[in-house]
């Protein structure tokens, strides 16, 4: 296979290569950084036009500052980059992308975080996309911290692993040197010749995952083989349909095989905060690894984003652009759907 490398050109900017546009796609669990690196991307100084293509722009929280246009499905920024949502199906998706005037040098699609990178691979490699495009690298994020419990009984997690071209160990400041050199050689029993690149906030220079050639099409597809490609034509095409539109056909497998469930709650009454901080203290299950969203306080007027990694968590204030109400998302393993439900209305606000 010809490998294809970015260019360095004598300005100092990255210069893409001319053999079809190079996607990469991001793949990481729940939590891993995934979020953070797709802004450090779409962020960038270095001159590329990057199309970054995500489920929800409400996960991204892309920097108003850079924002130059938006409308339902794309936001397009200062710099030349465009965000992209994934409303129907992924070709698509990236066929608005292609047919845009302004010329865009790298394609970079989001994978969820309970998702197999692999058919979102096989899509450009078995769909009239791979004509236009060429499949560059699977970049996994991992989170350092919380690792373990990432690969508790995961068919998701163990296949970013092994599909993964560069491995991004990721938080390496929150743990150990001794923990992280352990990792890595776990990692490495998992999958033999992968690229392991230490991060910190997700921070990396863009040459170390664009554009770098790793990606071996060949172990998984062969394109002269005419009955194999109508087959992974017809299978993963469909199945992205599935997966983007309405994001229950792949996620489903993955719940139902690893034993993961979600919890959505959504409240038009405000959390005490003294209520919902004993609900994280002493009964959030150690099995939820990941919750997301929007809270509402009795004791305060602003808006709260929230994130739960493990057992960290961060809450950032923010303007309420409509209505106030509380919408969370825990995702985990095995939980009691019921009593997590009971405990989240317990934490609602008393009227007076």
């Amino acid at each position: 296979m010809e490998t294809v490398n970015s260019q360095v050109n004598a300005t100092g900017k990255m210069e893409a290569p001319k053999l079809g546009l190079p996607v990469t796609i991001i793949t990481g669990f729940l939590g891993s950084g995934k979020t953070t690196l797709l802004n450090q991307i779409l962020s960038n100084n270095q001159g590329l036009k990057t199309a970054v293509l995500v489920n929800e722009f409400g996960e991204i929280g892309i920097d108003n500052e850079l924002i130059v246009q938006s409308d339902d499905s794309m936001v397009e920024l200062n710099n030349g980059c465009i965000c992209c949502t994934i409303n129907t199906d992924l070709v698509e998706a990236v066929y608005k992308v292609l047919e845009r005037e302004e010329k865009i040098d790298y394609l970079v699609v989001e994978t969820t975080g309970l998702a197999d990178p692999l058919p979102v691979a096989l899509t450009f490699l078995s769909s009239e996309l791979r004509d236009m495009t060429r499949m560059d690298s699977i970049v996994t994020v991992v989170d350092c911290a919380n690792f373990s419990l990432d690969l508790f009984n995961s068919e998701a997690a163990y296949s970013q692993i092994s599909y993964g071209d560069i491995i991004l160990m990721n938080k390496t400041d929150l743990v150990p040197e001794s923990q992280v050199e352990a990792l890595e050689n776990r990692i490495r029993s998992m999958k033999e010749g992968a690229r392991l690149v230490r991060t910190q906030n997700a921070n990396v220079p863009l040459p170390l995952i664009l554009s770098v050639g790793l990606f071996e099409s060949d172990q998984y597809f062969n394109p002269d083989d005419d009955h194999d490609h109508d087959h992974h034509h017809d299978h993963h095409h469909d199945h992205h349909h599935h997966d983007h539109d309405h994001d229950h056909d792949h996620h489903s497998h993955h719940l139902d095989n690893d034993g993961f469930v979600s919890l959505s709650f959504q409240s038009d009454k405000p959390f005490s905060i003294r209520k919902f901080q004993s609900f994280l203290d002493n009964e959030l299950p150690e099995s939820v690894f990941r919750a997301k969203g929007i809270l509402w306080f009795e004791e305060s007027p602003d808006r709260h984003i929230f994130h739960l990694s493990g057992k960290r968590f961060s809450i950032e204030d923010d303007d309420w652009k409509g209505e106030p109400s509380n919408q969370l998302v825990l995702i985990g393993q095995n939980l009691d759907l019921a009593t997590l439900q009971k405990q989240l209305e317990d934490c609602l606000a008393t009227a007076a």
